[in-house]
């Protein structure tokens, strides 16, 4: 299963900001044969201005860089910015470029503390404390990702 990860998964944990630190963790803790993680670059840039910020440039540095040994990087080219900028249901460019770069690299459920900002999506939305409760804790042993109700 493909995993977006919105750039506030990312600050949290690069930050061990309280509460989300640990439920986001745990989500970047699950890049196997099953979960594949993915953010974007725009992602990573928000991410590294707040590790900067709290943590200085040397650190923040290693820490994006020990960050991209275990996610992968979405593209998010021309198509995506277009249709960020066109799609009438995105009202933040920002939120536009990451659900679009999302659907480039087929993710099928995208993870955000601001869950509210992606309600124009056509993949499921969730906090990370969602995700590992409805996908990773409630998933079948049969391999199927869906949301089991």
């Amino acid at each position: 299963m493909k995993v977006f990860l919105d750039a506030n998964i990312l600050v949290s944990v690069l930050n061990k900001e309280y509460p989300v630190f640990t439920s986001a963790a745990k989500v970047m803790s699950l890049q196997n044969d099953v979960f594949q993680l993915f953010t974007s670059p725009v992602c990573l840039a928000i991410a590294f201005y707040f590790a900067e910020k709290k943590h200085g440039t040397q650190l923040a540095k290693k820490k994006i860089s020990l960050l991209l040994q275990h996610i992968d990087v979405a593209g998010c080219s021309k198509k995506e910015s277009i249709a960020a900028a066109t799609d009438p249901r995105v009202l933040d460019f920002e939120d536009g470029l990451e659900y679009y770069a999302a659907k480039n690299a087929g993710c099928s459920v995208l993870i955000t503390e601001d869950t509210d900002g992606f309600y124009f999506a056509d993949i499921p939305v969730c906090t990370a404390e969602d995700f590992l409760k409805n996908f990773v804790i409630a998933r079948p042993k049969s391999g199927n990702t869906k949301l089991s109700n």
